[in-house]
């Protein structure tokens, strides 16, 4: 194809389409994708990339995975779509439900199915203080979330969501979301003498008395902040906010939307932690981005409290367990167990790791290097004995990314931390070429 190919679809895109995160100026600027396989994407002039987030964190599976589109196909033939509303079910959302039992946590094994992540959240939400209510403790309705912590932007997703600048164009916002600062282990002030960890949990049982154990419903948190900047936490951090949660009377909510299905180098990732949410919420790559499925799981006792109740949680989707999404995500999740893709993604994340610290740990603009899985972030700072940030206007973050899709590798950024997710099946020789291309664009922006 000749290079103005894919300036032509990008004008006639920009005539007719507002994307997400929509910026006119950003999107001429653009690629148009045509073509994938495996770690790859092919854009409209035939030029290769390396798909450095999987996408959006769920193409884990990689594009031209023969097992996914079959599933799709056969189900497609057989039914495309059927209600999933009470008094109608279909046999792949019932072996969805099986399937999601026997890999989540052992105390989750009832599930709604959604169409994505944002959903998801306002599911929980809903599910929470329904819960709260069928108990009869209709105050509690209040949720509590984390800086950075990134949970969608539906309504009431968006008020969760801690990053402030999803917020400014659609306040007001709801009233009852609460933010805590995050265990960001590169900038987290703790007191002297008490672990980080420790100090960033205790930030929650702060808020919880603020706010009055009483009004507050459900703490919600990713295992590892994606969005945010991959932020692992520290070891001794969750075991802390689960007492919390018990103690106050809080449901824990696990957001395992990127976390879910392998990605830290566990099948859920606070299983690195040996703890339980009392929810937990997933999407991305239960289907690997083959089909557009998400939901939630709760704990038996929120189940049962559910079904005893006698009284219907009024909240429904049109696409909640559709059958070809279904069909798609049992595929999925036997594909996932069957080339272990939690062993694969602990391997392969060292190897990443271990290669960027080696090429970047050195550079005095690089403030950290960090990951779990096969996720990993790096900081860029102007000063490393400061930790001070660059301004704004510097667009540090930005320039590096673009150097780094002129060499091939497409992913993003979260201000100035350049974050990779690459799928699961990316092989180790590409993850190399990862860690040079980074290696080179840092030098070529910094020196």
């Amino acid at each position: 194809m000749s290079n103005n190919a894919e300036a032509a679809l990008l004008e006639r895109d920009s005539a007719h389409l507002i994307h997400s995160l929509h910026s006119h100026t950003i999107h001429a600027k653009g690629k148009v994708w045509i073509g994938g396989e495996g770690a790859y994407l092919v854009d409209a002039n035939g030029d290769k990339f390396i798909d450095g987030l999987s996408g959006l964190w769920n193409n884990t599976a990689g594009n031209g995975r023969r097992e996914l589109i079959e599933a799709g196909k056969t189900q497609l033939e057989t039914m495309a779509f059927a209600s999933g509303y009470a008094g109608s079910s279909n046999p792949q959302a019932i072996a969805l439900g099986e399937n999601l039992a026997r890999i989540t946590y052992p105390n989750i094994n009832n599930f709604f199915f959604t169409s994505g992540g944002g959903e998801s959240t306002d599911s929980n939400i809903k599910m929470a203080r329904y819960y709260w209510k069928v108990r009869g403790k209709p105050e509690k309705t209040k949720v509590i979330s984390r800086v950075g912590g990134y949970h969608g932007v539906t309504f009431a997703a968006m008020c969760a969501t801690g990053m402030n600048y999803y917020w400014p164009m659609f306040e007001p916002r709801i009233p009852g979301f609460a933010h805590i600062p995050g265990p960001y282990p590169y900038f987290y002030d703790a007191p002297e003498g008490e672990s980080q960890g420790i100090a960033a949990a205790n930030e929650l049982e702060k808020a919880i008395l603020a706010e009055g154990a009483d009004t507050v419903a459900m703490f919600i948190a990713e295992p590892v902040q994606g969005a945010g900047g991959v932020i692992v936490p520290q070891n001794d951090y969750f075991a802390r906010i689960r007492e919390i949660c018990t103690k106050y009377d809080v449901l824990m909510v696990s957001d395992e939307v990127i976390t879910g299905f392998g990605r830290t180098g566990k099948m859920f990732g606070l299983e690195h932690w040996d703890v339980k949410p009392d929810m937990i919420q997933f999407a991305k790559a239960i289907t690997s981005g083959y089909f557009s499925l998400g939901g939630i799981g709760v704990s038996d006792e929120i189940a049962e409290t559910m079904n005893q109740s006698g009284k219907p949680w009024m909240h429904a989707y049109t696409y909640s367990a559709h059958p070809t999404g279904c069909a798609i995500a049992n595929a999925m999740i036997g594909l996932v167990e069957k080339e272990d893709f939690p062993k694969q993604a602990a391997e392969k994340g060292k190897r990443l790791l271990v290669g960027l610290k080696d090429a970047l740990s050195d550079h005095p603009n690089v403030g950290e290097v960090r990951g779990l899985g096969l996720m990993c972030g790096i900081e860029y700072v102007k000063d490393r004995s400061t930790k001070e940030l660059f301004k704004p206007e510097d667009g540090v973050g930005a320039k590096i990314n673009a150097e780094c899709i002129k060499r091939g590798l497409f992913s993003r950024i979260r201000n100035d931390a350049y974050l990779l997710a690459p799928p699961i099946v990316t092989e180790e020789s590409t993850l190399d070429d990862i860690v040079n291309i980074v290696a080179e664009s840092t030098k070529t922006v910094l020196g």
